[in-house]
Order: structure tokens, then C-alpha cells, then sequence
């Protein structure tokens, strides 16, 4: 796994939703960890899990998981 230049979550500043919850402006969109379709089991579970982990120790807090927009 190759990362470029990383900054933490907490560089965003942070914005409240949904009334009383304060999370970073930086989110992490984790439709795509299953692999190239939209629901099922991740081609490489390790790597998705990886990524995942490396999203939350760069202080991510929102994760959406939205299986489609619109």
C-alpha cells in the first residue's frame, strides 16, 4: 500500500451534523472497500481493513457508509 503526502483528519477543522455531533470535515467513503461492486465481501479483506484502519489513525471520525448517492 502507497500513501502520498498524509495530513491528519484533525487538519480539516471540524463542522456539527445532525444538531449535536462534531466530526472532522474530513470523512472516509467506505462504499468502495467491498471491491468493485456495491455490496458483498472485499476482494482483499486485509487490504480493505488496512485502509480502513489507516483512515482512523489519521484521526478520520466520519465514516460513511451510504451505498449509493442521489
Amino acid at each position: 500500500m502507497q500513501h502520498s503526502t498524509q495530513r491528519p483528519a484533525t487538519d480539516s477543522g471540524t463542522v456539527t451534523i445532525g444538531g449535536d455531533l462534531t466530526v472532522y470535515r474530513l470523512g472516509f467513503g467506505t462504499m468502495r472497500l467491498t471491491g468493485p461492486g456495491i455490496w458483498g465481501p472485499p476482494t482483499d479483506r486485509q487490504e480493505a481493513l488496512a485502509v480502513l484502519h489507516h483512515a482512523l489513525d489519521l484521526g478520520v471520525n466520519l465514516l460513511d457508509t451510504a451505498d449509493s448517492y442521489g
